[in-house]
């Protein structure tokens, strides 16, 4: 794949305006499925399951099944809908969209068209320099999802150069409420900051309404992010690119640079923009054709003719809003008084985009500052390392575990750093990582003044001078007995049982 010729960000943005777009896929945790009562795989976390077992005839649209709508679905798309602050259709219609689909077998998808369920809400977004963002959605609607494939054979994982490709159906059919946003103009150069924080802002909406996993790495939440770029002072918009399935919040923001400095570069250079969608490679960095994009009118909408009307009652809606759980804005306000946080601490852990991870840790029992330490210092420089979310790495419950270990003094923070590694390599959890590595903190006083004293034999002038009062001798014997016990030692317990040597 020729490598695109990028233009300089800050060059870009003096020469041309960016129009962004979003279209974000919530998959819903209901126990089953859109239209059938097969297994959802979404509830079901990482379970695994062998390809098409999770299926129905009505997910295979085998010849006289026919699809029943899911109440909770539909109970939880309203909620998502008020939610973000969206009117509720007082009737909704589903439809098919016709296109090939070689892993939804009905070579159509039920989706909604123009009478969606939830419309015209916003969504307000804070980014790291204080500048606030009003997000117009234009709609909210149901649909479900496609299956998977699997490409066999060739270099890239990808069809092309693939020798054949396998279908598993498992996640045809399951919920999905795609939410679309109306243009957004004036972000600048604040654009790739702003698509992140936008997408960030839908999850920690996701999680607090229980409706979804919003694991992106898992595909629970996936965001399509369109990107025009409108020359300077002409009023005209160009046209845009789609970039597909995008499932991280860092690549979110990297792909909304990538397209701005690429198309920027092509219009500079004479050349035009086709109207495609595009694919995001994690390990490049770069956005790679797709197909020509179509218009509504390509997919031939027209109305569901299996389904009814969706029309809840006015009751049913109030119901819902009363449920509605505590906003995250107001969420945030509260979660900082609590935790005691400076106004620079919290603003570091909405900057880190972990706060809902780091929520869930002091839930399961660790100190706020704590969490924060971790989740924001070694489990960040790890994601970072290997280019993935945080979130991917490793869960709250197990962060919290290895806290607790540290505290209870089994573990120190070095230690405890190499417990993360093993959490993090699928060796369990910290407790099993502490047992199979060796790694608990030693505290047998007998086994360290074994060390010491093995240390200062090597070392026999340290004692004398920690008497003459250079207590910085002691460093030497400390390092010297924490590499003889593979850092097992507690290095302040030995500096006090050192100095009480010397005192003898």
């Amino acid at each position: 794949m020729a490598k695109a010729e990028l233009m300089d960000y800050d060059r870009a943005l003096e020469l041309f305006e960016p129009v962004l777009g979003f279209e974000v896929h919530v998959e819903l945790n209901t126990q089953s499925k859109m239209f059938s009562d097969a297994p959802n795989p979404a509830a079901l976390g990482n379970v695994p399951h062998e390809p098409n077992t999770t299926i129905t005839p009505v997910d295979l649209g085998l010849p006289g099944s026919l699809p029943v709508v899911n109440e909770q679905a539909i109970k939880y798309s309203i909620s998502l809908g008020l939610a973000l602050g969206c009117e509720i259709a007082p009737s909704s219609r589903f439809a098919r969209k016709n296109y090939f689909y070689p892993d939804l077998a009905k070579n159509y998808q039920i989706s909604q068209f123009d009478e969606p369920i939830a419309f015209d809400g916003q969504v307000e977004v804070e980014l790291a320099n204080g500048k606030k963002f009003t997000i117009d959605i234009e709609r909210a609607h149901m649909e479900e999802d496609a299956g998977k494939l699997t490409h066999v054979g060739g270099a890239t994982g990808r069809i092309q150069g693939a020798e054949y490709s396998l279908v598993d159906y498992n996640r045809a059919g399951v919920p999905l409420v795609e939410i679309v946003t109306r243009m957004i103009t004036g972000a600048e150069a604040d654009a790739p900051e702003l698509a992140k924080a936008y997408v960030s802002a839908i999850r920690d909406i996701v999680v607090s309404l229980g409706i979804s996993e919003a694991k992106m790495e898992r595909g629970n939440l996936r965001c399509d992010a369109n990107i025009s770029l409108s020359p300077r002072g002409s009023g005209k918009l160009g046209t845009r690119t789609e970039t597909k399935n995008v499932n991280s919040l860092r690549s979110v923001e990297r792909a909304i640079r990538y397209e701005i400095q690429r198309q920027a570069a092509i219009l500079d250079g004479g050349g035009t923009i086709i109207q495609e969608t595009r694919h995001w490679h994690e390990d490049t960095g770069v956005t790679s054709a797709g197909r020509p994009k179509s218009d509504a009118d390509d997919y031939r909408y027209f109305p569901e003719p299996d389904l009814l009307p969706v029309e809840p009652s006015l009751e049913l809606i109030e119901e819902l809003r009363a449920a509605l759980p505590e906003a995250p804005s107001l969420r945030k306000k509260r979660l900082q008084g609590e935790w005691g946080f400076t106004d620079l601490e919290f603003q570091d852990v909405v900057n880190s985009g972990l706060l809902v991870e780091i929520d869930e840790t002091v839930a399961a029992g660790a100190a706020p500052a704590q969490a924060r330490k971790w989740w924001t210092g070694e489990i960040a420089r790890l994601a970072n390392v290997s280019s993935v979310d945080a979130s991917s790495l490793v869960s709250p419950a197990d962060v919290a575990a290895l806290v607790a270990l540290v505290d209870a003094g089994e573990l120190t923070d070095r230690l405890a750093r190499q417990v993360l590694e093993g959490v993090i390599a699928g060796e369990g959890s910290p407790a099993q990582v502490v047992e199979s590595r060796g790694l608990k903190v030693v505290s047998d006083d007998g086994a360290l003044i074994a060390a010491i004293d093995e240390a200062l034999a090597a070392q026999p002038d340290v004692l004398e001078k920690i008497r003459e009062g250079k207590v910085q001798a002691a460093g030497a014997v400390i390092g010297a007995v924490m590499k003889a016990m593979k850092g097992t030692a507690d290095a302040a317990r030995v500096r006090e049982l050192v100095l009480e040597r010397a005192q003898q």
